[in-house]
């Protein structure tokens, strides 16, 4: 495992920071936490922003 952190390309907000196996895991596992089941279940007004993981370790 990971760390990784998730921003917005658009802005370069931090949307999530955790631990993932590589950085598909690292944007279902921020979904998950947002309450959703994954990344591909978000909002497209979420997913436009362009949220972007990069591995931290």
């Amino acid at each position: 495992m990971s760390i990784f952190q998730i921003k917005q390309k658009t802005n370069g907000a931090v949307l999530w920071t955790g631990s993932a196996s590589d950085a598909l895991s690292a944007l279902d596992a921020m979904a998950r936490e947002a309450g959703y089941p994954d990344f591909a279940a978000l909002p497209e007004t979420i997913r436009a922003t362009g949220p972007e993981a990069s591995r931290l370790d």
